[in-house]
């Protein structure tokens, strides 16, 4: 360092948890719904320093990659934070993978320490076996109590850049192996500014809860700005939805904000009314990270009259979310995803990258402080998703004249049939309003003739009644063209869904192409 050079350090998700230590020393930060376990800030800050101290231990230098892997819980969360006070990169690992799963992301990201819980520790020790750079494996329970009750509480802050990666996310891997998207701490915390400003604020400290796993993008960042405000985080337990119990839970904590995927939002319009449960706390409820149809965007509207209804659209490479809904305009520009949030720039782009005109499609494309900084070791797929200098999304959308934005596809999933380009989701918002059908999926299927053809994967409302494919043509009618509706369908009990509720299309290919579909 030269003379008269001076160094600083960004703010990180940990200074804010130990500024509000600071501050508000007894406020509640975390509550765990599925053990009853109630944290403030100075409890969760002592126990988060510990484990900070106790990976430096173990020998984890700035940098380091510690995959933490579990259900959720007060103590992952923690995990996540300890993390980066020590200076290390956290990597957040799906609780449903396999051994051989896990021992791809463990190996992929180089984790040198992984935190488990007892449900996961089994699978974390079968894939150590093919990860030997895995030094130590720590237990949530009696393993980390041990280890923090020995552990140095002394807070030492270290001096680490905000450009430096904070979280490696693994992508679903729908299109290939999973690619670990790098968010650095100046993403995700000005994601968590951007957000507060954007929606007005929480009105307060506020009291947060997502329906999702932390393991998720949409848990992990959902949290971060009532962290950044003071707040409560309300995390439920992992496994089956229950709609009366979340119901409960927002009633008794005095939730203020909360986001849900689509199915589960269905699910609590379905008992809010039954159960008549005071949620007039409830100023925001949010959703994303599925598509939803307009005729449950209109029940969310008519079952909580009292708060905003938000969308929220983005990816996980992007922090996540991109544009959003606001509730003033949940009617009038329903089934649109909104307008670009604060710090994000978009574009809609053909192939070659350039602007194509409002109303047609094209491809959404994103620059700004919220966008990933890369993929981790793979830098011809980083190259290849920045093109042009913008990230790539691989969302089809239009835009209206007032500049507003309605997805109209995956990029990947968009079925071309004779020369024709069909958007999945145009289709299955209209199927989804058919009478008989509860829950539909639309994929392209090979087809002699027409190159694809769209296949319809419906769930019917009553099994005992299904729709047939003449009383979907029916219906389709009167809101599709002749060469966007489908030509085959094929009933399910239910269709597969990842953990944040998108709809498994390779999987349902895969089905399609093993097997003849109705018709």
């Amino acid at each position: 360092m030269t003379s008269g050079q001076i160094t600083g350090r960004g703010m990180t998700l940990s200074d804010i948890l130990a500024r509000w230590a600071r501050i508000t020393p007894d406020a509640e930060v975390f509550v765990d719904v599925g053990t009853g376990e109630r944290r403030t800030y100075g409890q969760s800050h002592d126990r988060i320093t510990r484990l900070a101290n106790a990976l430096t231990a173990e020998g984890v230098v700035p940098g380091d990659r510690v995959a933490v892997i579990g259900l959720n819980s007060v103590a992952l969360l923690e995990a996540f934070i300890a993390v980066l006070r020590a200076g290390g990169i956290c990597v957040p690992v799906n609780f449903r993978l396999v051994a051989g799963e896990v021992a791809y992301t463990l190996h992929d990201s180089g984790a040198v320490v992984v935190v488990a819980d007892a449900a996961t520790v089994d699978v974390v020790r079968a894939a150590r076996a093919d990860t030997p750079g895995v030094r130590r494996v720590i237990t949530i329970g009696d393993d980390l109590e041990q280890v923090l009750a020995t552990a140095d509480p002394t807070y030492r802050e270290l001096p680490v850049p905000d450009e430096a990666t904070a979280f490696i996310m693994y992508t679903s891997g729908t299109t290939g192996a999973p690619k670990g998207a790098m968010l650095t701490h100046r993403n995700l915390y000005l994601h968590a500014f951007s957000s507060t400003m954007h929606l007005g604020g929480p009105g307060g400290p506020g009291v947060w809860l997502a329906g999702t796993p932390l393991f998720h993008i949409a848990g992990l960042a959902g949290f971060l700005p009532s962290l950044f405000a003071g707040g409560t985080t309300i995390i439920p337990p992992s496994g089956g939805f229950d709609p009366d119990g979340t119901l409960a839970v927002l009633e008794r904590e005095r939730v203020t904000a909360c986001f849900f995927v689509p199915a589960q939002w269905a699910a609590l319009c379905a008992r809010a009314e039954a159960g008549h449960y005071d949620l007039s706390a409830l100023r925001k409820a949010s959703w994303g990270a599925a598509p939803a149809s307009t005729a449950l965007l209109r029940t969310m509207i008519a079952t909580f009259p009292d708060a905003e209804i938000v969308t929220s659209f983005g990816q996980t490479e992007c922090s996540p979310v991109t544009t959003t809904l606001r509730g003033e305009d949940a009617v009038r520009k329903i089934g649109s995803v909104g307008t670009p949030m604060i710090n994000v720039e978009v574009r809609v782009v053909d192939d070659e990258m350039h602007d194509v005109a409002p109303g047609e499609v094209g491809e959404i494309v994103y620059r700004g402080p919220l966008v990933m900084s890369g993929y981790w070791n793979k830098p011809e797929q980083t190259a290849e998703a920045f093109r042009g200098g913008w990230f790539h999304s691989g969302d089809l959308v239009r835009q209206d004249a007032d500049g507003y934005y309605y997805v109209v596809d995956r990029k990947k999933d968009m079925i071309i049939s004779g020369g024709e380009n069909i958007y999945c989701a145009e289709v299955e918002n209209v199927l989804a309003g058919h009478p008989q059908i509860a829950d539909v999926a639309l994929i392209g299927v090979p087809d002699d003739r027409w190159g694809e053809t769209p296949l319809a994967v419906v769930v019917p409302r009553d099994p005992d009644d299904p729709p047939t494919l003449e009383s979907v043509d029916e219906y389709c009618r009167e809101h599709l063209a002749r060469y966007k509706r489908p030509r085959r369908l094929t009933v399910v009990d239910a269709l597969p869904r990842n953990a944040t509720g998108k709809v498994q299309k390779t999987v349902l290919r895969e089905r399609a192409l093993d097997t003849e579909a109705v018709s």
